[in-house]
């Protein structure tokens, strides 16, 4: 009887644990291109999004589905907020249980804010060296998590889009030499997920995304470093794309030539540009047939996943 009791004990805490979203810290100590800083991270609610600012300590936050339900993908979202704020629910933790529903696990980054004061060495550095850690982080725990390592993306709204393009074309395969086992794995993601992303700082730019992570005068050199369409090889994972022909934000050019440069490198790429949604809208719940974006994702998602592997 008391090894039954036992039994259902341990189940039943597998299972909570498996329930309960994980918060993890990309470091534990020292955060590269970090410095001490007088800011403090806030997180309030401004018409009716969860916005955070002035990210002090980057980390991850895990949902995983039912074990039952795992499909073995995982996917790491980037909220957007042009570089300035996070929007932390709206695209991130709502996008994040949308997923699961499909048994897919979901990652949120909080990322560093290149406009947090005071906190970096070099300006431009912090959000793609935060994606990276986390992208490493994800495949060190798959096999814990239930997530196969060669199926994890990344996906992007916004600058968080931009992000998530970033990383797509700017990983390594890790340093095998490191002294930290994380450091030691591949950051590429299998896929990439690209919703209204903000692409380029030279071609309809969205200037308030590139003000808050490249400063006042950037560089040319610089520009066409962060301008993603001009970073795409042969390596870049497969990328999905969803637009809106009405976004006034980030003009859906954004996404035409990132599909263009996908095409011309041979990189699988597929794209949905609906007529109307402008921008910001998340999962677009209340906007018709445009909510149906999610699924055209996850399908394409365990499409090429299968075609990959």
């Amino acid at each position: 009887m008391r090894i039954i009791q036992l039994l259902i004990t341990i189940i039943y805490c597998t299972i909570s644990m498996n329930a309960q979203n994980m918060v993890i810290p990309l470091w534990e100590k020292d955060i590269p291109n970090s410095k001490p800083s007088t800011q403090k991270e806030t997180a309030n609610m401004e018409n009716g999004m969860l916005l955070v600012r002035e990210v002090q300590k980057p980390d991850i936050t895990v949902y995983l589905p039912s074990i039952g339900a795992a499909t073995g993908e995982a996917v790491i979202i980037c909220p957007g907020g042009g570089y300035w704020v996070l929007a932390y629910d709206w695209e991130g933790m709502d996008v994040a249980r949308a997923l699961n529903a499909k048994g897919i696990a979901a990652i949120v980054l909080k990322y560093r804010l290149p406009t947090s004061k005071d906190n970096y060495i070099i300006r431009h550095k912090s959000p793609l060296l935060d994606a990276q850690r986390a992208m490493r982080m994800v495949r060190y725990n798959a096999k814990k998590w239930n997530i196969d390592t060669d199926k994890i993306g990344i996906m992007g709204f916004s600058a968080g889009g931009h992000l998530a393009a970033t990383l797509s074309n700017n990983f390594d395969n890790g340093d095998k030499m490191a002294i930290d086992s994380i450091d030691k794995i591949s950051c590429r993601p299998d896929f990439s997920v690209l919703i209204y992303p903000v692409i380029s700082c030279l071609v309809k730019p969205h200037q308030g995304s590139v003000k808050a992570l490249l400063g006042e005068n950037p560089s040319k050199e610089l520009l066409e470093k962060f301008s993603n369409e001009m970073q795409v090889t042969e390596d870049t994972p497969p990328t999905f794309l969803v637009h809106s022909t009405d976004d006034d934000a980030v003009p859906v050019k954004n996404s035409l030539i990132y599909y263009e440069a996908c095409h011309k490198k041979n990189v699988p790429v597929e794209m949905h540009i609906y007529p109307y949604g402008g921008h910001g809208y998340s999962l677009a719940l209340d906007k018709g047939y445009l909510s149906t974006w999610i699924d055209r994702c996850t399908d394409w998602i365990k499409h090429i996943t299968k075609e990959e592997k």
